[in-house]
């Protein structure tokens, strides 16, 4: 038994050593990376059985014949490669992918082009950068069937012809961003059945008339001079994903395809709202509609009603000109989720909606998927609660450097129609309506008093206030938020610790309270489970030892510096350190004795020598004074007595 086991474990054993010579090392991918070594040509004698190949950042200016018959990558970009033979590449039969960008093919044309002919097996190529043309670009993709990947970023292509990709049938992905391209004529991606990808950014293109590009996904037209991008309203459905039409000079919004995919939206950074109304907006690309495609049937609001139909969840509209909200085409978007209306021209959003045809009432539009908006460096003052209203499920507001003012809190502005009425119209903005909004950033906003209850019906997770200079925070002002509160942000306010009054917080876990004048840590910070507090720049001499004992239970980090922490009064510092507690701006703390500063990191180094240096220099000061003083009461003794005996014998001589 024992000998037929043994028999089998050396066959098994026989059979794992020959797999292992003849099968894995066989099959195993061979590199070889010559990258970066001052290389003038391709090394001689390479290993025939070479499977990947790195030339890359070197000087080779020439490539002739390779014999690497199974080669199947070969990166030589980053060179000064100018000539390469006709046959260069015939032997590599089975060669995918070849890298030859940042190189100078724009030289010697005929034999480059000829050369890059033979290679009818490339899946991706990349001719990056090489100072080439609109011919010698079509030359350079003859006779690639296979053609899957292909770059051309950075040459001198001004138009591209619809004889450029006829032999090049399989093209999934195409970059050719950052040339001078101003024309496309018809028909020149539309035969790429699968184009998936198609990067045309920082080009010259003005205008895309009627886009018909059913089959991709992800188009980038960034950062060209587009000034409208209209598509035919028809009942083709595109598969388009990801539309980037950010860095243009668009004055509408893309009449995009009416069937299609389109989740990402990117505006940024256009002219979108220069005609101020809406309205204005939507009768212009009416006629733009009306002119292209030759048609009169365009009215209304018709062209983006369409967008009821896009998925879409995500919208750039930042760095444009927008003066006014543009509320019915934005409410289209039933499932958008992340708005980006920063950095526009907005001071009110204001309820600017057409009557409902069948009664005289405004129409209430909604928001229903909208979970983050930002609409940081508006100069906003006066939000409209018929807006907030439509923001069922807010969870993220940013309205950091803009003048937004919080109401006073929701029971006053229930108390009455009247008073209702009132706050409505005051240049305040009643948090307390978004019950579901758990992230508000209000840095910056000039803000004078934060009222008591101010965020009640909320349920804040984060709140930023800082950079709200000489504001007023009435006691109670996070009273409905203390118990959901997990991150407080109150620097730069240049509020005292007269000033701060902060209830407990039994979930908050990161406080900011740097760049103000404080001197004490609020003792009903007791119950928080804090993990990280910065006191930075603040005029904190001591910090109580006890307290901090308490918070160390969560503390994880701490920062400290820039206050005037008293060397031989800080025992907490050395609490903090025992405690394993970080504190990362160590090295740039310091803390003061008499007669001069000491760098924290080296004080926790020798906090006893520190110390007791310092006490005995005031014990020598103060005996020196007494000294001083009991010698000048024996010599005015001495004076006075000697001064009586002098006017004594004077007056008996007489």
């Amino acid at each position: 038994m024992v000998r037929h086991m043994f028999s089998h474990l050396l066959l098994l054993w026989s059979l794992i050593h020959d797999l292992c010579i003849t099968g894995l090392t066989y099959d195993e991918p061979k590199e070889l990376s010559w990258n970066n070594q001052n290389l003038y040509s391709v090394p001689l004698d390479l290993d025939a059985s070479l499977r990947r190949l790195d030339l890359s950042n070197n000087f080779i200016r020439q490539l002739h014949t390779l014999a690497l018959q199974y080669l199947e990558q070969l990166d030589l970009s980053s060179n000064q490669l100018d000539f390469i033979s006709e046959g260069a590449f015939k032997n590599l039969a089975r060669l995918e992918e070849l890298n030859l960008s940042r190189n100078a093919l724009n030289n010697n044309l005929g034999s480059n082009s000829k050369a890059l002919q033979s290679i009818s097996r490339l899946r991706t190529l990349d001719i990056s950068m090489n100072g080439l043309n609109d011919d010698a670009v079509e030359r350079f993709l003859r006779n690639k069937p296979s053609l899957d990947q292909l770059k051309m970023t950075g040459n001198a292509l001004t138009r591209l012809s619809h004889n450029l990709f006829k032999e090049s049938k399989s093209l999934r992905s195409i970059t050719i961003d950052d040339n001078q391209i101003s024309v496309i004529e018809q028909g020149t991606f539309e035969p790429l059945r699968q184009l998936e990808t198609l990067n045309l950014a920082r080009n010259n293109l003005v205008y895309i008339c009627d886009f018909k590009l059913h089959q991709v996904k992800y188009l980038n037209l960034s950062g060209n001079s587009v000034e409208f991008f209209v598509t035919h309203e028809d009942n083709l459905f595109y598969s388009l994903e990801i539309l980037d039409l950010s860095h243009n000079k668009l004055l509408y919004f893309p009449i995009v395809p009416k069937m299609s995919q389109l989740k990402y939206l990117h505006l940024q950074n256009n002219m979108i709202g220069a005609l101020n109304s809406e309205a204005t907006m939507v009768s212009e690309v009416n006629a733009l509609y009306n002119e292209i495609i030759k048609e009169r049937t365009v009215r209304k609001n018709d062209l983006h009603s369409n967008w009821r139909m896009m998925p879409l969840i995500y919208i750039d509209l930042s760095y444009n000109h927008f003066r006014s909200f543009p509320l019915e085409t934005l409410s289209l978007l039933s499932s958008l989720e992340t708005l980006n209306f920063s950095y526009n021209c907005l001071q009110n959003i204001t309820w600017h909606v057409r009557n409902d045809n069948r009664s005289q009432y405004q129409r209430q539009l909604f928001f229903p998927s909208l979970k983050y908006l930002d609409m940081q460096s508006n100069g906003l003052v006066y939000i409209s609660p018929l807006f907030l209203k439509a923001l069922t499920k807010i969870e993220t507001l940013n309205l950091q450097d803009n003048s937004v003012q919080p109401c006073a809190s929701m029971d006053s502005l229930q108390s009455s129609k009247s008073t209702q009425r009132m706050n409505y119209n005051r240049s305040c903005v009643v948090f307390g309506q978004l019950k579901t909004l758990k992230h508000l950033n209000l840095q910056e906003n000039n803000i004078e008093t934060l009222y008591s209850n101010a965020f009640q019906n909320n349920s804040l997770i984060s709140l930023n206030l800082a950079k709200n200079s000489y504001m007023l925070m009435q006691a109670g002002a996070f009273e409905g938020v203390q118990k959901t509160l997990q991150s407080l942000i109150i620097s730069e306010l240049n509020m005292t610790s007269f000033d701060l009054s902060l209830p407990c917080m039994p979930v908050l876990t990161q406080l900011n309270m740097s760049h103000n004048h404080l001197d004490v840590i609020p003792s009903s910070l007791i119950c928080s489970p804090l993990r990280e507090i910065d006191i930075r720049n603040n005029g904190f001499v001591s910090l109580n030892r006890s307290l901090i004992i308490s918070l160390s239970v969560h503390l994880d980090l701490m920062y400290i510096s820039g206050n005037y922490f008293n060397c031989c009064d800080s025992k907490w510092l050395t609490t903090l350190h025992e405690l394993k507690v970080k504190l990362p701006d160590i090295s740039d703390a310091v803390c003061f004795t008499s007669d001069r500063n000491i760098v924290m990191t080296g004080y926790l180094n020798n906090t006893s020598t520190n110390c007791l240096f310092h006490t005995k220099v005031q014990e020598i000061h103060f005996g020196q004074m007494i000294i001083i003083v009991l010698f000048v009461i024996v010599i005015l003794i001495v004076f006075i007595i000697l001064t009586r005996k002098v006017c004594c014998r004077k007056s008996f001589i007489v």
